[in-house]
């Protein structure tokens, strides 16, 4: 991206040269031939840093980095607007009676996960390899060829497999969300309470034929057990939309030029 073609910010007298602007576009997704949509998003957002260090600091306020993992530290910038937002967003507590609403309008979204019985052939190989990948699902193929869907024939089929399970016709058990791979798991949250996968299935371990036995699915969880978790979701919206309001007003009163904090 050509700085060059792109102005500098200035906030409240304050320039934000635009090759720090430039540096920071790279942060921002947008699409590669719309290199101004993430200028734009990177302008945006150091100007909303500038607001909350000119107001840190004219508040007085003093950094106190904190450690964020081991050896890792918060820049004094970062320290000092966290303690600005401390002071400055203080939204309302949420109350039970919100909290009961908000589980009201729908119950059901509250369940506990899915179980699903499994089995599965592997075919193993590098999926980066592609000799060996091809090989790999060449076999699978084959082997998808002589199944005819049935529990018997996978049990027979999965002696091929080139996983652990195959001592046990390829059953892996139940299993939850989370529990395999993410294609795996892709894969096996559309497919039908006894069906298998019509193609092999491609993860970083190899190609799957994957077959559920059978699907619990979650039940409805009570109010008192999912409390603790709408509360908590309701508390960042809260502070979510208390943080926009105060950057809105400092915005409001700031002289802005070469940037809008209107959504992108």
């Amino acid at each position: 991206m050509n700085a060059a073609l792109f102005p500098d910010v200035v906030v409240n007298g304050e320039t934000i040269p635009s090759a720090a602007i430039a540096a920071e576009a790279q942060n921002h997704a947008a699409p590669k031939d719309k290199p101004g949509i993430a200028w734009r998003k990177a302008a945006q957002a150091l100007t909303i840093r500038a607001l909350l260090l000119q107001e840190a600091r004219q508040r007085g306020l003093t950094p106190d980095p904190v450690e964020l993992a081991p050896g890792r530290y918060e820049t004094e910038d970062e320290a000092l607007i966290r303690a600005l937002l401390d002071v400055a967003i203080q939204p309302d507590p949420v109350t039970d009676d919100q909290i009961r609403a908000e589980w009201t309008k729908d119950p059901g979204r509250y369940r506990s996960p899915p179980l699903w019985d499994v089995s599965h052939i592997l075919c193993a190989c590098d999926p980066r390899d592609l000799t060996a990948r091809a090989a790999a699902e060449a076999r699978a193929r084959a082997i998808l060829a002589r199944l005819d869907g049935d529990a018997e024939g996978f049990a027979q089929a999965a002696r091929e497999s080139d996983c652990g399970s195959k001592a046990s016709g390829g059953h892996l058990g139940q299993i939850g969300p989370g529990d395999t791979v993410p294609e795996f798991e892709a894969v096996l949250r559309g497919l039908p309470e006894g069906g298998m996968t019509s193609d092999p299935v491609l993860s970083r371990h190899g190609w799957h034929i994957i077959r559920l036995n059978a699907i619990a699915p979650g039940q409805e969880l009570p109010f008192q057990t999912v409390r603790p978790r709408i509360a908590e979701a309701l508390e960042k919206a809260a502070w979510a939309s208390a943080s926009r309001s105060f950057v809105a007003a400092l915005a409001e009163q700031a002289t802005i030029q070469g940037a809008s904090l209107a959504p992108i």
